[in-house]
């Protein structure tokens, strides 16, 4: 049997995080994938690194991860492609535009500027090729995006130069706790073990949690991407909508990344998605309608990625409630790229400390018991 001081299983960013930062605080951590890291949700997401718009328990975690991400070489050794060029929710309406002022000052009440409203002739300073309607919209000038896959490999390599293990490529076949010990038993037979274990398995850290008598209303979701030809540049800041489902991006080669969360099929089992073509039209007849130098561009290719929707819409993060030794790091809902490197390092606090300065109680594991009881 294989002994370390923690076990990670998952690796997705959220793992790989994990791993990163239990590995630079001098534990020994061995980090089981059953595919390989970023095969899933981390790696093919839309790559938004954004403060903006972010339910109001996470604002304090993703400003702390913002910091991190503004300086992502000094942790990973990698740019990670993160540029920060801000990011923008267009106002179609005076309706809309009345919604980002409500919710800047939301923000400001509650001590935070990051989010600015701001007017028709600025939004078209900044977004030129916007449609005519659009009347302004809402701000986070430091927000931006990075490259999803080659940032997972950043984190995964960086722990592994550290001395973390990968193991990669097998799946836990089961994973149980006996006389203070954790112990994984992948499906080749092997057996790995340790005193801690992190729970970041993403779509399938339902069953890990199940298993420790902590179920949740986890969701097994397919978020779609598509992406199309190269066009001559017109957009540099990432773009949301306010009322509509969209997240739209101009890479440097030219070529446009549209989504925003329009669902596919997932099939957990067979590592499999479908794709839901009426779905990626009406992602795509947004993208149209707010950026009409988009109607006659055509599409390369669409895709979509494995990911786990708690019932509430944010993550669970911190210790189990019934299991010593076990943490939870799971469920961030389709947007959980630009909180990994903060995670990664709040999950290490408290498996060193038990603690962490940052405010992560709405995240507790037992808000679904409650909620139950209730």
């Amino acid at each position: 049997m294989a002994t370390s001081d923690v076990l990670v299983i998952g690796g997705g960013l959220h793992g790989c995080s994990a791993a990163l930062q239990l590995s630079m605080r001098g534990l020994s951590v061995r980090l089981i994938e059953k595919d390989y890291p970023g095969r899933h949700a981390s790696g093919v997401n839309a790559g938004g690194v954004r403060r903006l718009g972010r339910a109001m328990p996470e604002v304090p975690l993703s400003i702390a991860s913002m910091e991190l991400w503004h300086r992502i070489e000094d942790l990973v050794d990698d740019d990670c492609g993160f540029e920060s060029h801000g990011q923008i929710k267009v106002a179609e309406s005076e309706a809309d535009l009345a919604l980002c002022r409500a919710r800047a000052r939301e923000l400001m009440d509650a001590g935070f500027d990051h989010e600015e409203v701001i007017g028709q002739s600025e939004l078209r300073e900044l977004l030129p090729a916007v449609a005519e309607h659009c009347v302004g919209g809402l701000i986070s000038r430091a927000d931006g995006a990075a490259l999803p896959f080659r940032t997972v490999q950043a984190f995964r390599n960086k722990a592994a130069r550290l001395g973390a293990d990968i193991v990669e490529g097998c799946g836990s076949a089961t994973v149980e706790r006996r006389d203070g010990v954790w112990t994984a038993t992948l499906a080749d037979g092997t057996r790995h073990s340790a005193p801690v274990l992190v729970n970041a398995a993403g779509a399938w850290a339902g069953t890990i949690a199940a298993a420790a008598g902590e179920p949740v209303p986890l969701e097994v979701v397919a978020p779609m991407l598509m992406i199309t030809e190269r066009r001559p540049h017109f957009l540099t800041p990432v773009v949301g909508a306010t009322s509509r489902t969209l997240s739209f991006k101009q890479f440097a080669n030219g070529t446009v990344l549209i989504g925003g969360g329009y669902l596919g099929r997932p099939d957990p089992a067979s590592n499999r998605t479908e794709l839901d073509y009426v779905k990626l039209g009406e992602n795509a007849r947004t993208a149209r309608e707010l950026f009409p130098v988009m109607r006659d561009a055509r599409l390369v290719r669409a895709w979509a990625g494995i990911e786990a929707r708690m019932a509430d819409g944010i993550p669970v993060i911190g210790p189990s409630g019934t299991q010593e030794g076990l943490f939870h790091s799971f469920g961030y809902s389709l947007h959980g790229f630009q909180l990994g490197p903060i995670c990664g390092a709040i999950i290490a606090e408290l498996v060193v400390s038990g603690r962490t300065n940052l405010p992560i109680e709405p995240f507790s594991i037992g808000r679904f018991a409650a909620a139950a009881a209730a």
